[in-house]
Formats: C-alpha cells, sequence, structure tokens
C-alpha cells in the first residue's frame, strides 16, 4: 500500500479558490460528477474499507486505511477497472455487498506537479483536496495558494462528515444532491 499525502481545505469559496488558483497557473483538468460505493470488509476492519469509484472517465477499486489522522496518515492500494457496475456486481457476488452509495462533484485542477481538487459534497459546504508526493510538496502547496490555516484537516471524508458537521454516513445508504 502506498502513502496518500493529503490534506483537505474545509469551507473554501469555490468561485474565490477557482481565480486564485488560475492567478498561480494551476492546470483545469477537468469536471466531474463522481459516483462511489463504498465497502467494509469481512469481517469489519475499523479504519480500512474497499471504495469503487467512477468520474465517467475512469474508474478505481481502491483498499484505503487511515492508521493515523496525519497529513501522512493514510494508505491507499488502487486499481483502475473497465466498467463501474461490473465491478460493484462482482464485489457483491464475493460477499461484499455496498454498505454505501455516494455522489459528489469534483473540479480537478494540478499546480506545480500537485493535485488540487474542489469537491462538492450533498449537506456539507465545499472544500479542496491537495494532494502531492510528499509532506513537504503538500505543505509547500499550502503556503502557495495561502489558505486559512484554520480550515485545513487530515480527516478523511466520512472523518469530516462525523466530526466537522456532525453526520453520520454510516447511517446514509445513499448520498445524493
Amino acid at each position: 500500500m502506498q502513502i496518500e499525502y493529503e490534506v483537505r481545505v474545509l469551507e473554501i469559496q469555490k468561485e474565490e479558490m477557482e481565480k486564485r488558483l488560475a492567478e498561480l497557473g494551476a492546470v483545469k483538468r477537468g469536471e466531474y460528477d463522481q459516483r462511489r460505493y463504498v465497502y467494509d470488509f469481512n469481517p469489519k476492519i475499523p479504519g480500512k474499507w474497499i471504495r469503487l469509484r467512477t468520474n465517467g472517465k475512469k474508474t478505481t477499486l481502491t483498499i484505503k486505511q487511515v492508521l493515523q489522522k496525519e497529513l501522512d496518515g493514510t494508505r491507499e492500494l488502487e486499481l483502475e477497472v473497465s466498467d463501474f457496475e461490473t465491478a460493484n456486481q462482482l464485489l457483491e457476488q464475493l460477499g461484499y455487498p455496498s454498505k454505501s452509495y455516494q455522489e459528489n462533484r469534483r473540479i480537478q485542477y494540478t499546480l506545480s506537479g500537485v493535485e488540487i481538487d474542489i469537491d462538492t459534497w450533498p449537506l456539507i459546504p465545499t472544500y479542496m483536496e491537495i494532494e502531492g508526493s510528499s509532506t513537504e510538496e503538500v505543505e509547500k502547496m499550502i503556503e502557495k495558494i495561502g489558505v486559512n490555516q484554520d480550515k485545513i484537516t487530515t480527516l478523511d471524508v466520512q472523518s469530516v462528515y462525523q466530526e466537522i458537521y456532525g453526520i453520520d454516513l454510516s447511517k446514509i445508504d445513499v448520498l445524493k444532491f
């Protein structure tokens, strides 16, 4: 499994951030309506889950594991699959029924080799993800963009919903706009 170097910047002003990224020379890679199924391991392993996600152009199957709530605390193992619905059926046949279906909207940028995503999810304010190949790279990008340090978190999506906004995603089978 690989280390994921990523932070989220909560409650951004989408239009202002897009303007700031353009001023810095970020390259807009696309706008996507993402869909995902989330699965527990069998037996369930706290902090570890399976995610099947598509943006309509690329579909990935990923094992995610949060070891600690730090910038480099998440591990992931990911591979591309050819068909979202068939992969879901395959997982169900293997004994992994999805525990939830989720949708979000993503605007994806790159700047100096760092991926910057503006994510809009149901029920919570828009946030930005900054993902790089090292802690230092992510920290430099945070400084370059000039984001509010008080709004930075290393929490995963489910924890953002639960710990920041008091919404328990484990009780929401379908999360759509």
